[in-house]
């Protein structure tokens, strides 16, 4: 569907002050003792000049409120996983095994957990697996020819009780019955994708390479209208981030413009770009943090050092603050937790951008500078948060002090984000899901 040419955009910077407030591949392996590193030493961190190296309001205490989201990793239409409910001790693991995928660390592929307490996952040729909760397969499929899987996909799903949605990286999408496995349709697209996918009643939303969003019908696959949104110059492997708000669909591109689409006409209603146009030439090394919803607020952040939240009726942007993170962050009782690139857990107030209160989480690894050590993802409980790292390890942090309290060898090298399902903790690395209970 065609779509005006003249985009008004409607910025408005508000620049807040810095710091005022079984081994065998589809087995099962049995469960094994995990390893912890207990050697924590509190010490005093004095950084450079730049905010986001120093601690702020350290003492400070928070807790929490038991507002729990059970299954918020379920079709989450917001990406706001809230306060997770999970109490697990995380002593044991099992893993499901698989080919390696071999782009693991340069995508970021998503585990899929879905309506039937069943979880979705895919190997290194393109087969989709779904197991359930007491960890059975369930089913397997692969729809690829025999050069396609040479291609290697990485595939991005979404799910609702009847259709499981797959896009993927070489321009491919489908539908299967997740019931059964059973390809429904195929189609194939002129540019690969790199999204999320979402559902809404009978339409599913993607983004392609050529950052362009694209609203397709699931009952058949075919388009029912797209928006393009400005191309950048060299292709970014970034998977890219929408959400959907009261019959609006939101989403980000690789220059970092947030566009607002009406569903059912496929109207766009506004766009805010919000990096300026030298990044037009260099978009390949922006790297955008999912958008989440909540408090009728977009939020997100980048690795440049920009935080933002806008209004998700208007896209005028409410408020920017220096945080330099690429991560998911989550709404929590008027507060937005994030953690930086350079390992500080970062509490703001959501009204305004202040920082509440900023720790450093990173102290309790050795020579993490010079190791590279990066944050990966993580989870928000009542009590605390789950951090995974791109050098396999897992820190747990106390939400009332700030402080991490344990490390957990989980693998050597990254591992994903932490998803929870029924009190088990799910974590993926290239070649296997792991189950921590």
């Amino acid at each position: 569907m065609s779509v005006n040419k003249t985009i008004t955009f409607l910025l408005i910077f508000f620049f807040s002050t810095n710091c005022s407030l079984n081994n065998t591949t589809g087995f099962w392996s049995k469960s094994e003792k995990l390893k912890t590193e207990n050697t924590l030493i509190e010490k005093e961190i004095f950084q450079e000049s730049k905010i986001y190296e120093k601690e702020f309001n350290k003492n400070l205490k928070i807790n929490l409120k038991n507002n729990f989201k059970n299954k918020s990793f379920i079709n989450n239409l917001s990406n706001n996983n809230g306060v997770v409910n999970f109490k697990g001790s995380l002593k044991k693991v099992s893993k499901y095994k698989f080919s390696k995928i071999t782009q693991f660390d340069y995508f970021q592929p998503e585990l899929l957990l879905t309506n039937r307490n069943s979880l979705i996952f895919f190997e290194n040729k393109g087969s989709i697996f779904n197991f359930n909760e007491n960890s059975k397969l369930i089913w397997k499929k692969n729809i690829y020819s025999k050069s396609e899987k040479k291609l290697k996909p990485i595939l991005y799903f979404t799910s609702n009780e009847k259709y499981l949605i797959v896009a993927d990286n070489i321009a491919k999408y489908y539908a299967i019955n997740i019931n059964n496995g059973e390809l429904i349709w195929y189609k194939n697209n002129t540019s690969p994708f790199n999204s999320q996918v979402k559902i809404f009643k009978d339409k599913f939303f993607v983004i392609d390479f050529d950052n362009i969003l694209r609203c397709y019908s699931i009952k058949n696959g075919e388009e029912i209208w797209n928006i393009k949104t400005e191309k950048s110059f060299i292709k970014s492997q970034q998977k890219l981030s929408l959400i959907v708000s009261d019959n609006r669909i939101i989403f980000i591109n690789t220059l970092g413009d947030v566009s607002a689409i009406d569903i059912s006409s496929g109207n766009l209603l506004w766009q805010t770009p919000t990096q300026s146009s030298a990044i037009y030439e260099n978009s390949f090394s922006l790297k955008n943090s999912d958008l989440i919803y909540a408090n009728n607020s977009i939020y997100f952040s980048n690795n440049k050092n920009q935080f933002f939240a806008l209004d998700e009726r208007t896209g005028v942007i409410k408020w920017k603050q220096t945080i330099n993170s690429n991560l998911r962050p989550t709404f929590v009782d008027g507060l937005l937790f994030t953690v930086t690139i350079e390992g500080y857990l970062v509490l703001i107030d959501a009204r305004n951008g202040n920082i509440v209160r900023m720790t450093n989480i990173f102290d309790v690894i050795k020579n993490y500078k010079k190791k590279n050590v990066k944050p990966v993802g993580f989870i928000v409980t009542k009590d605390n948060i789950y951090l995974s790292l791109n050098n396999g390890k897992l820190i747990i942090v106390n939400i009332t002090t700030g402080k991490s309290t344990d490390v957990i060898k989980i693998d050597s090298e990254k591992i994903s984000r932490p998803y929870v399902l029924n009190n088990s903790m799910y974590i993926v690395r290239n070649n296997a899901v792991l189950k921590l209970n």
